[in-house]
């Protein structure tokens, strides 16, 4: 796990969805993330399903954030639970040893070692930055990177308000992937700006 790692907005247009989804896995995506937690089931599941077989057309693993059930009604490569979402242990228990299972963990390695534990597959910290999609204090600092590599053998994600420009440090410090929305999908007014911010946050791991 190594790269931009892309977390879809809370937006109900799917075609417009889709389509710039596909243009930044044309451009290089290690793995897909879909986030809508307003929507009703039905366009949750058709959303799902749909970014599911764009996913695999590109050969990106597909994740779910939250909704387990529907991970496992898809057949999903796996879930993201956050600190109020069901713990990892439960959900790894649940989904098995072969699904991918990441967890928020914040500003708080507490978090992080207890994910570990429990059978995660990666640790995401985070916000570093202030957000255009969620709002929160931004108390994390950069070096829980540094922190967590030396502490923990997971892979670790950056989130938070990222921008090719702000991430940089923290790729520096040793982030595997940065997990981005608003720098892809509100920025794509042409399809050469989500060619441009794709790649612009592919160059951070080229070294």
């Amino acid at each position: 796990m190594r790269g931009l790692y892309l977390v879809t907005p809370n937006w109900d247009d799917t075609d417009r969805l889709l389509d710039i989804t596909e243009q930044a896995l044309h451009g290089g995506v290690a793995l897909l993330q879909y986030r809508h937690k307003s929507a009703e089931a039905q366009q949750r599941r058709e959303q799902a399903g749909a970014l599911l077989a764009l996913a695999r057309k590109f050969g990106v693993p597909f994740i779910i954030n939250d909704f387990i059930a529907l991970c496992e009604e898809l057949d999903a490569d796996g879930v993201h639970v956050g600190g109020t979402d069901a713990s990892v242990a439960q959900v790894r228990a649940r989904l098995g040893k072969d699904k991918i299972v990441g967890a928020s963990c914040y500003g708080d390695m507490a978090l992080a070692r207890t994910a570990e534990a429990g059978g995660a597959s990666y640790v995401a910290f985070g916000g570093f930055y202030p957000s255009l999609v969620k709002k929160y204090p931004v108390t994390t600092p950069l070096d829980i990177v540094l922190q967590a590599k030396r502490e923990i053998a997971l892979p670790c994600v950056v989130i938070g308000g990222m921008t090719p420009e702000n991430a940089a440090p923290l790729v520096a410090r040793g982030a595997d992937m940065v997990a981005a929305i608003s720098s892809v999908f509100n920025n794509a007014y042409e399809a050469d700006d989500v060619d441009i911010a794709v790649q612009q946050f592919n160059q951070l791991f080229a070294a």
